[in-house]
């Protein structure tokens, strides 16, 4: 075999060079990947803590934490109808260190609300799995005249914006809820903002208000405690624990679906690996039979699915809300 000249032995130490540093160069980032994690994650919660969202993200992280090995830290910033909590993770490295709890308000509606929300909901993030969907139920006080969907629709028709929906709040997913309605009934009923807390439903109770949308997780109790008369269930069938309300499809408005819900999301540019590791883990979490219990508290429906199907819902739910608060003119600032 012929010897290598001064100009040969030069490339081969080159080239030699050159692999050695690209193997030092995707050493680490391979070993962070096959170990990973290896330190605590974070999940921001968009939301205060003490109610259903903070109950979902915790009960969320405890487990996946008790599966990945690592601590679950759950960090609340609520604030501006979600977007500080959602913007602070869209900024978060994408290690699979920081996830966030999204939702109907911080991936569908704040973005289109706020004129500076601080984030884009489909390009900032990655999709990891959606948690579950809450169906939403329309509710009129005990005394009510109106004893099903037909007589509360034939009533608004009648009188166009004599009859009023309290909401917890403008732009508030049961705004909007009771919105999509209005145009699937093609009605006028006036919208009777509240602060939050549950002073609309007190409203409802009291006859100041004549109809709310609700989530399951807020109606329910009252629905079974006597309190108040649902009409209809915003979902693709009968629910368990209200056997004898009827979906909108049902009543007369085929089609007519809309949930609160639960997902979680990475930072965009968060490696496949760290996703599908993720998404494994909350799929098998979804499944565990004390989870699916606590869900059902709380009126949650579980979803489990692979990332694509939540990017997806996700861009639907983006688009359906999107034009309903451009057609609406509704805006926070």
């Amino acid at each position: 075999m012929p010897s290598l000249t001064p100009a040969m032995r030069r490339i081969a130490r080159r080239m030699l060079l050159l692999a050695a540093l690209a193997a030092c160069a995707l050493g680490p980032a391979a070993h962070a990947q096959s170990d990973y994690p290896n330190k605590p994650l974070t999940l921001l919660v968009p939301y205060p803590a003490g109610g259903a969202n903070d109950a979902v993200a915790r009960l969320v992280g405890q487990k996946m934490g008790e599966s990945l090995k690592q601590p679950v830290i759950i960090d609340n910033r609520p604030g501006a109808g979600t977007t500080i909590g959602t913007a602070a993770a869209a900024k978060a490295a994408p290690d699979g260190y920081t996830l966030v709890l999204g939702s109907l308000a911080s991936h569908a509606v704040s973005p289109h609300l706020y004129a500076k929300p601080g984030y884009d909901a489909i390009a900032d993030f990655t999709p990891v799995g959606t948690i579950g969907v809450v169906p939403m139920v329309l509710i009129v006080a005990k005394e009510s005249p109106y004893t099903d969907l037909r007589s509360l629709v034939e009533a608004a028709r009648r009188q166009p914006n004599a009859l009023n929906y309290g909401s917890a709040g403008n732009g508030s997913p049961l705004h909007l809820a009771a919105e999509l309605f209005k145009q699937s009934a093609h009605i006028q009923i006036s919208h009777v903002p509240y602060k939050g807390g549950n002073a609309h439903t007190m409203d409802l109770m009291g006859g100041r208000l004549d109809m709310i949308l609700d989530t399951l997780t807020s109606a329910a109790p009252l629905i079974k405690g006597g309190k108040v008369r649902a009409l209809a269930v915003a979902a693709p069938s009968r629910l368990p624990e209200l056997p004898g309300v009827p979906t909108f499809s049902e009543a007369g408005y085929p089609g007519f679906e809309v949930n609160a819900w639960y997902a979680l999301y990475a930072p965009a540019k968060t490696s496949k690996e760290v996703v599908g590791r993720l998404n494994a883990t909350l799929v098998a979490v979804l499944k565990q039979p004390d989870v699916l219990e606590k869900f059902g508290t709380l009126g949650v429906r579980t979803q489990p699915g692979p990332p694509q199907d939540l990017a997806r819902f996700t861009q639907e739910e983006w688009d359906r809300y999107g034009k309903l608060i451009q057609a609406s003119g509704i805006r926070i600032d």
